[in-house]
C-alpha cells in the first residue's frame, strides 16, 4: 500500500502535467463533428480518468445544442468558436448542471460568439481566462500541501497506528478536498441563480 506522502507527490506531480488547449492549436477551418471529436480526444487525452473514456462523442455535441450550451453548426461545420465553447463545456460539465452553464454562458454566446470584429472575440476571452493557470496552479499546489500537513496531524490523540492510522489520515485530506469542491459550487450555483433572477424575462421566453 502506498504511503500518503507517496500519494501526495504522485498529485503533485499529475498536477505539474496539465496543460490547457491553446487557441493556437485550434484549426482556423470549420470541421465535421468526426473532425472535432478527434481532435479533442487527442489533445484532452492526457486528463481522462480512464484510458478507455470518450472525452466528447456525437451524442454529447448534440445535447450540448439542444441544451442551448452551444450554438449550432452551420452546415454541420463546427467554427473554431464552437470548438473554444467545446473546451469550456468539457471543464464545467462534471461541476454543473445544463441549465447553470447555460446560464453563465448565456453573455458569452449572445454577445461574443458571432466574432463580429467590432467588440471582443471568444478567442480574447478564452486566451485571457487561461492566463490565470499558471498562477492558479501554484496556488492550488500550495494549498494541497497545506491541506496534507493538517491532515497527517489528525488522530494523534486516538488509539490507531499503522495503515489503519494512514488511511484514517488520507480519509481526512479528502473530506477536505471533498469539503473544498462542495463549497466552490455552492458558490458558482449561487452566482448562476443570481444571473437568472437578473433576467427573468430572457429566462421565461426560453421555457415557453
Amino acid at each position: 500500500m502506498k504511503t500518503n506522502e507517496e500519494r501526495l507527490e504522485e498529485i503533485l506531480a499529475y498536477l505539474d502535467s496539465l496543460s490547457h488547449i491553446r487557441s493556437e492549436e485550434i484549426p482556423n477551418i470549420p470541421l465535421y463533428m468526426d473532425q472535432v471529436t478527434t481532435f479533442m480526444d487527442e489533445h484532452l487525452k492526457d486528463i481522462k480518468r480512464h484510458q478507455e473514456d470518450k472525452v466528447l462523442t456525437k451524442t454529447m455535441i448534440n445535447n450540448y445544442a439542444k441544451n442551448n450550451l452551444l450554438p449550432p453548426p452551420e452546415k454541420k461545420k463546427y467554427s473554431k468558436n464552437h470548438m473554444l465553447m467545446l473546451i469550456f463545456i468539457y471543464y464545467f460539465k462534471n461541476l454543473l448542471s445544463f441549465s447553470d452553464i447555460e446560464e453563465i454562458f448565456r453573455p458569452i454566446t449572445e454577445r461574443h460568439f458571432s466574432g463580429d470584429d467590432s467588440g471582443l472575440k471568444l478567442e480574447d476571452i478564452y486566451n485571457e481566462v487561461f492566463t490565470l493557470e499558471e498562477e492558479q496552479m501554484a496556488h492550488l499546489k500550495e494549498d494541497i500541501r497545506q491541506k496534507y500537513e493538517k491532515a497527517s496531524q489528525t488522530f494523534r490523540t486516538h488509539s490507531v497506528e499503522g495503515e489503519d492510522l494512514e488511511y484514517l489520515r488520507l480519509f481526512s485530506l479528502i473530506c477536505e478536498l471533498s469539503f473544498d469542491v462542495y463549497l466552490k459550487k455552492q458558490m458558482i450555483e449561487m452566482i448562476a441563480d443570481e444571473l437568472r433572477s437578473e433576467h427573468p424575462q430572457e429566462n421565461g421566453r426560453k421555457k415557453r
